[in-house]
């Protein structure tokens, strides 16, 4: 197993490069990244996982240019983010990346179709009707636009939100422990609904979470440990719940 991986810019949605962050100052200082180095291909699905206090929501967040390192350098969307003012960090989010988050985060009082355009509203920018069509559509909710959160299940809430998220067809999509308010059949349909949004629209998506069975959903499993890359593994997909197994044995060996 490899603990680095190698940085092809041509095939790469997300580039980190000597990323470290440390919260803090003087003796007061942690460091939650030291010296990550990383790829992630377009096209693929790659599940971040690691002790708690580890980096993981850390890099996700420097990552997708929403907390800047104190050290590296970020390339997304093949923009380095910084040399950007914020202004240019804000426009390149809303028109590159996707955000679904454990919270469902939906206005009660409006449809699963003006959620869906909500944040585009909020941006000053316009998606049609037929782009929330479209987007409600990919994630199965096609002949729920016209309902509510409370008439909606929480995996079709789940599933509403990953359609916001995709509405302007981000270069890449950042899950944050998207399933980690479901049950676990809820969550295994929504988990199946973001693999093939990868397999059928190419959709590059980095997802944190603590849960084996969600990892093995991906295509590569990033481990960190205090900071740092501690282990990459490709899964075989034709492995199953073989590959949530192995997933769950290397993070306690990792915890131990």
């Amino acid at each position: 197993m490899t603990t680095t991986s190698h940085i092809t810019p041509a095939q790469d949605a997300v580039e980190l490069h000597g990323l470290r962050k440390v919260h803090g100052t003087g003796g007061r200082q942690v460091t939650a990244l030291d010296g990550v180095s990383l790829g992630f291909p377009r096209g693929t699905f790659t599940a971040i996982m690691g002790p708690s206090g580890s980096g993981k929501s850390t890099l996700l967040q420097c990552a997708a240019g929403l907390e800047q390192p104190s050290e590296g350098r970020i390339v997304l969307a093949g923009v380095d983010i910084g040399r950007q003012t914020e202004k240019e960090r804000t426009e390149l989010r809303r028109k590159h990346v996707g955000f679904v988050f454990q919270a469902f985060n939906l206005v009660e009082s409006l449809t699963a179709a003006q959620n869906v355009e909500l944040p585009s509203r909020f941006a000053g920018t316009k998606v049609s009707r037929e782009q929330v069509e479209q987007a409600l559509a990919s994630v199965g909710l096609a002949e729920r636009a016209g309902h509510r959160p409370s008439e909606l299940s929480g995996g079709q809430q789940q599933r509403v939100a990953l359609a916001r998220a995709l509405v302007t067809r981000p270069d890449v999509l950042f899950a944050d422990e998207p399933t980690g308010a479901l049950d676990t059949v809820t969550s295994r349909e929504v988990l199946r609904m973001m693999r093939m949004l990868v397999d059928q629209e190419g959709q590059t998506t980095l997802m944190v979470t603590h849960d084996p069975v969600a990892a093995a959903h991906a295509d590569v499993v990033v481990f960190l440990k205090d900071g740092r890359i501690a282990d990459r593994i490709p899964l075989d997909r034709q492995a199953g719940v073989n590959n949530a197994a192995a997933i769950a044995t290397h993070m306690a060996r990792l915890e131990a």
